[in-house]
C-alpha cells in the first residue's frame, strides 16, 4: 500500500468541512493516516480581509497492489 495525499482549498471554512467529511467517506478508516490543517489570511488589494482554509488528508491507497 502506498502513502497518498489528498489536498483541499477552500474559501469558508463550512465548505472545507463538507468536502472533507465526504472525503472521509470514501476511504476506509483504517487507511487514514492524518490530516493537516492550516488557515491563512491576507488583503485583498481592495483592502479586503480574505480567509482561505485547507487541509491536506495522508492515507493509504487500498487499491494499489504493488
Amino acid at each position: 500500500m502506498k502513502l497518498q495525499i489528498k489536498v483541499f482549498d477552500e474559501e469558508h471554512e463550512e465548505d472545507l468541512e463538507e468536502q472533507v467529511n465526504d472525503f472521509l467517506k470514501e476511504i476506509e478508516p483504517h487507511s487514514f493516516v492524518d490530516l493537516k490543517y492550516s488557515v491563512h489570511a491576507f488583503l485583498s488589494s481592495m483592502g479586503e480581509q480574505i480567509y482561505m482554509y485547507s487541509a491536506l488528508i495522508i492515507y493509504r491507497d487500498e487499491e494499489d497492489t504493488k
